[in-house]
C-alpha cells in the first residue's frame, strides 16, 4: 500500500487513536467525522464526507459505533459504496454484526472494490501505542496490500478466513471480555464485603486460576480508584453481548452464559452508566450489594461515573 493514500472515517475514541498512530508516523491521513474537532485532533487533513474520503484515497478505514451506522456511512447518500471504484480496499474497524457485514461485502464487489472486516482488541491503551490485534476477514490478497498502513497501529494481524469472519471473532472474544469483567466485578464486590485487602486479593487471583485479562490489567487500577476511562463503554458493551446472542442463536449453540453481562452491564445502564467506560460495571454491582465500592477514593469522590 506504499504511496498511497489512506483515508479514515470515524476518529472518535478508537478511530482517533488509530489514526494518531498512522499520521504520527508522518503519513498523511484524510479524515471525516461527525464531530469535526476530533479530524485535526488526530492529525488528518479534512474531508467534507464519508463520500469524499473515498473518492480521495485507496485505502478506508472505518471505526463506528455499530452495524447501523456503518451501513448509514457505506450505504448512504454520498457514502463509501456510491464512490467506491475497481481496486479500491475499505476495512472495517468497528464491532458490527457479521450478517450485515456480509452484505456490504457483496455491494462493494459488485464495483470492484474490497471490504475487509477488522474486529479490534486491545482497547485505548493498546491503540495508543500502536499495539492492537485485529481479527480480519475478507480476500487474504487485499488483506496483505493493506497491511503496511494496518502495521501502524496493530501488532498482531490475523486472518480468519472469509468475509464476516473477522467481525464473528470480534464477537466471541468481546463476549469472553464481558463474563470475565462481569464477573471479577461480583468477586471484587464480594472480597470488599468480606473484609479482604483489594491487592492482596488480586495477587492471589492473577497467580492462580481465577486469572483473566480484568483481573490482570483492569482491577490493579480500579482497586485504587482509576476506572481507565476512555474504553469501551456500558452501553457498547450491551452492544456486543446482544450481538453474540444474536449470532449464537443463529448457529444453534447453547447460550447459558450471556445473563450474567446481560444483567450487569444493564444494571450499569439503568444506574446512568450507559456512556462510562465498562469498568464501572464494579460500581453498578457495588450498588445492588449496599453501596460498596472498592477503593476509599472511590467512594469518597462518587467516581462510580
Amino acid at each position: 500500500m506504499s504511496g498511497r493514500t489512506i483515508g479514515f472515517i470515524g476518529l472518535g475514541n478508537m478511530g482517533g487513536r488509530m489514526t494518531r498512530c498512522i499520521t504520527g508516523a508522518g503519513v498523511e491521513v484524510v479524515g471525516f467525522d461527525a464531530h469535526t474537532p476530533n479530524i485535526a485532533a488526530a492529525g488528518a487533513v479534512a474531508a467534507e464526507s464519508a463520500g469524499d474520503v473515498t473518492r480521495r484515497a485507496d485505502l478506508v478505514l472505518l471505526s463506528l459505533p455499530d452495524s447501523r451506522v456503518v451501513e448509514a456511512v457505506v450505504l448512504g447518500e454520498d457514502g463509501v459504496l456510491a464512490n467506491a471504484r475497481v481496486g479500491q480496499i475499505v476495512v472495517d474497524l468497528s464491532t458490527a454484526a457479521p450478517d450485515s457485514t456480509r452484505r456490504i461485502a457483496a455491494a462493494l464487489a459488485e464495483k470492484g472494490a474490497h471490504y475487509l472486516d477488522a474486529g479490534i482488541s486491545g482497547g485505548a491503551a493498546a491503540a495508543e501505542k500502536g499495539a492492537l490485534t485485529l481479527m480480519v476477514g475478507g480476500d487474504a490478497d487485499a488483506l496483505g496490500e493493506a497491511q503496511e498502513a494496518l502495521d501502524h497501529f496493530a501488532s498482531h494481524v490475523f486472518h480468519m478466513g472469509a468475509s464476516g469472519s473477522g467481525h464473528t471473532t470480534k464477537l466471541l472474544n468481546n463476549f469472553l471480555n464481558a463474563v470475565a469483567l462481569s464477573a471479577t466485578s461480583e468477586v471484587m464486590v464480594a472480597g470488599k464485603k468480606a473484609g479482604l485487602d483489594m491487592d492482596a486479593l488480586l495477587g492471589v487471583l492473577n497467580t492462580s486460576s481465577g486469572v483473566n485479562f480484568a483481573t490482570l490489567n483492569r482491577f490493579p487500577k480500579i482497586v485504587h480508584g482509576d476506572y481507565l476511562k476512555g474504553g469501551l463503554t456500558n452501553s457498547l458493551m450491551m452492544k456486543d453481548v446482544l450481538l453474540y446472542t444474536d449470532l449464537i442463536a443463529g448457529l444453534g449453540v447453547a447460550g447459558l452464559h450471556a445473563s450474567g453481562p446481560l444483567a450487569s452491564f444493564g444494571s450499569a445502564i439503568a444506574t446512568g452508566r450507559a456512556a462510562d467506560i465498562s469498568n464501572t460495571v464494579v460500581d453498578a454491582l457495588g450498588d445492588l450489594s449496599g453501596g460498596t465500592r472498592l477503593s476509599d477514593a472511590a467512594a469518597s469522590d462518587g467516581a462510580d461515573s
